[in-house]
């Protein structure tokens, strides 16, 4: 795998975004990759980069059942815009309902362990799944997101799942993601527009002040160093 890595990391060295998505179908075969999307401006920048370069490919969405209707509505509207039959992934009903008898709806409020056994249940667990049909996940993440995200590189091993994981817009600023879906007249969430740079599950969520972190309103009363969800935690080399 370490070999594949460097030599996968070499091979991407120059690309831009556009040509590490067509690098992706390419190298790994249309059916064995897949594009995480939560509706960000990160995402749609990168579903109207695979659309483009490969009509067809995979894309999902983890549906937590916790959403904003404005993501719903970003969805409903991708839907068609991108013309991609997103793939709904949706959390086991059973182990949901056992949580909430358990510890009630907003359990995550009262602990970080909590908080992590929701997103384990709504996130991790639907997302293993489909990872597990796959080489290679697509992600839209962005070197200067969070202190936890400085690190990441155009293309990793995720030990966590046992495969690639490809971020083509690693060094992107925001104001360049701004710029593409502005230029390209792509549908974004609105809340964009209301002070929500980051937009997860809507309990989890709120706006953020000016000078604060762009994650700064995702899981906002935790320590910023426990600000993740689970997704994107893992020995990655």
């Amino acid at each position: 795998m370490k070999f594949d890595l460097d030599s996968y990391r070499k091979e991407l060295e120059g690309k831009s975004a556009r040509e590490i998505c067509a690098w992706s179908v390419e190298t790994f075969e249309k059916p064995n990759v897949i594009l995480a999307s939560s509706m960000s401006l990160e995402d749609q920048v990168l579903t109207d980069m695979l659309s483009e370069v490969s009509p067809g490919s995979r894309v999902f969405i983890l549906d937590t059942g916790r959403h904003f209707e404005a993501t719903y509505d970003t969805l409903h509207r991708s839907m068609s815009y991108f013309n991609v039959k997103y793939e709904i992934l949706e959390p086991d009903a059973k182990e949901v309902s056992e949580m909430i008898q358990d510890k009630g709806p907003n359990l995550f409020f009262e602990s970080v362990e909590n908080r992590k056994l929701c997103c384990e249940i709504r996130k991790v667990r639907p997302l293993k799944k489909v990872l597990q049909t796959v080489s290679a996940w697509i992600c839209g993440l962005r070197r200067e997101q969070s202190i936890t995200r400085k690190e990441i590189n155009s293309i990793e091993w995720d030990s966590e799942n046992n495969i690639f994981k490809i971020n083509p817009i690693f060094d992107w600023t925001l104001e360049a993601v701004w710029k593409y879906v502005k230029e390209r007249g792509l549908p974004y969430n609105l809340l964009h527009d209301k002070g929500f740079p980051s937009i997860g599950c809507e309990p989890c969520t709120r706006a953020i002040e000016f000078g604060e972190d762009i994650r700064a309103g995702r899981w906002w009363w935790e320590r910023p160093e426990s600000r993740e969800c689970g997704l994107h935690i893992g020995k990655k080399k």
